[in-house]
């Protein structure tokens, strides 16, 4: 009977796995708390709506960069439980990026959908940032496992494979935003780089 060799930590990665999930999960929600409690503590200074649009605004892109780092660092540190969190931090970047967007349709300009549309015509950062929103809504509509299997394994892969394409779209809204001093955007971007980089040395090693 051989002996079985026991690896440190082991017994403790069942747990792990099991809660990392619902920790994920309420991490997600603080910067909207932090946000309401922001606004009821402190205000949002001279320019409440601008300010709560651009802070909705930041962190759907981190968001989005999240949620595209899951596969990148499963290809890199072969930690295969973190794939599980892909979907859900998907749908946390989508709900950041809608509220960012009601925000500015709602409360910024009170559904004046002409001006809207002379917005997204004049101005390139906001031409950038609704092609990310179209893009992202048929990857949320269609993130579920009904889906997977009503479109086809392959075909729903190429679809979701868009939000790349949607990404570079919201670093580049980013980028037009920011009138001075583009360092931030520059980051967003290079980690966007980075994270694709990835997937193509992994689809061509």
């Amino acid at each position: 009977m051989s002996a079985e060799v026991a690896v440190p930590g082991a017994h403790r990665r069942p747990r792990l796995d099991r809660w990392l999930k619902p920790a994920v999960f309420v991490l997600c929600l603080l910067p909207f708390f932090w946000l309401i409690a922001r606004f009821l503590i402190y205000g949002f200074g001279a320019n409440p709506i601008e300010t709560g649009i651009r802070y909705l605004g930041d962190w759907s892109l981190r968001f989005l960069l999240i949620a595209l780092a899951v596969t990148p660092v499963r290809i890199v540190t072969g930690w295969i439980v973190v794939a599980r969190l892909r979907r859900m931090l998907g749908l946390f970047a989508f709900t950041y990026v809608a509220l960012h967007v009601i925000g500015y349709v709602a409360i910024d300009q009170f559904f004046d959908w002409a001006a809207i549309g002379r917005d997204i015509i004049k101005r390139t950062y906001i031409t950038f940032g609704m092609i990310a929103l179209v893009i992202l809504i048929p990857l949320a509509l269609t993130s579920a496992d009904s889906m997977v299997r009503r479109l086809g394994g392959a075909r729903w892969r190429n679809l979701h494979r868009l939000v790349y394409v949607a990404g570079v779209a919201a670093v580049f809204h980013y980028y037009f935003m920011v009138k001075a001093g583009h360092l931030q955007p520059l980051i967003y971007g290079a980690i966007l780089a980075g994270l694709f980089a990835v997937r193509i040395y992994k689809r061509f090693a």
